[in-house]
């Protein structure tokens, strides 16, 4: 039966010490069959019983000289048994502490190995979280490298975006601004237009208004011409007849009846007569 600490360390630890393998039952040397065997012929009556276990009892015999030298036997026998049980006790003793000697030393090498094994195992764990670490590193700076291009690339396009509205839009502008300023030029010349139009009715409407009032005019010059002529006309002509009536009645002139006014502040009457006592 065997040991083993893993299938990458090739080591074989055996239970038992390699030292004591082959001689464990072929002698007395090796083990501790010897006292077993040593106790089986006391109890069988020490070859043949030697008078002593058949007859253990003290009475009656307790004063007998045999007696008495078998218990002189039976102390030696013991206290030989006493050293020979020290000696095996020891000999179990010292085969104990070679054994836990070599069990110490084998689970030192074990515990080395162990420890040598963890270690490995620790170096390249730390090896495999450098490698990681670096891996995670790159992928990393990789990663930050790609977001920063992705970045760059969203910021160029809206830029590019940003510039591109912005060209529509003062394009926009640009067109609008023409736009109004076209349709302004076409409302003012309209305007232009539709003034001068207004213009030329205003001032054919003056002219007319102008001649007319210089008709009028006329007309009213005439008219006055004629009424001052017609007065003068008939001025004269009533001077003429004054005067000739002047000159016929210097000539030739004519009776003409005339009735007498009485004065209003005489001839008052009495209303007595006709006349009579009037002043």
């Amino acid at each position: 039966m065997a040991y083993e600490e893993g299938s990458s360390t090739g080591m074989v630890m055996p239970v038992a010490p390699a030292g004591y393998g082959n001689g464990g039952f072929g002698g007395f040397g090796g083990d501790g069959w010897w006292i077993i065997l040593l106790f089986v012929l006391l109890g069988g009556g020490m070859w043949g019983g030697n008078g002593m276990m058949g007859g253990m009892g003290l009475y009656p015999w307790m004063n007998q000289a045999d007696i008495t030298t078998s218990g002189f036997q039976n102390s030696m026998l013991q206290s030989n048994l006493s050293g020979l049980q020290a000696a095996v006790t020891s000999g179990f003793g010292d085969v104990q502490t070679a054994l836990c000697g070599g069990f110490a030393g084998v689970n030192a090498t074990v515990n080395g190995a162990q420890n040598a094994l963890a270690q490995q195992m620790y170096t390249n764990q730390i090896s495999d979280l450098e490698r990681s670490y670096a891996a995670q590193t790159a992928v990393t700076a990789g990663m930050t490298g790609i977001q920063s291009q992705l970045a760059q690339c969203c910021c160029d396009n809206r830029l590019a975006t940003e510039s591109l509205r912005a060209t529509v839009l003062q394009e926009n502008c640009q067109d609008r601004y023409e736009a109004a300023n076209n349709t302004r030029d076409i409302i003012d010349s309209n305007n232009r237009i539709g003034q001068a139009i207004i213009d030329k009715l205003c001032a054919l409407e003056m002219a007319g208004k102008d001649s007319r009032i210089a008709d009028l005019e006329r007309q009213l010059t005439m008219a006055s011409l004629a009424a001052s002529q017609n007065a003068q006309t008939a001025t004269i002509q009533a001077g003429r007849r004054a005067l000739a009536n002047e000159v016929e009645q210097y000539v030739l002139p004519t009776p003409r009846p005339a009735y007498v006014v009485q004065n209003p502040n005489c001839c008052y009457n009495n209303a007595a007569g006709c006349g009579c006592g009037n002043f």
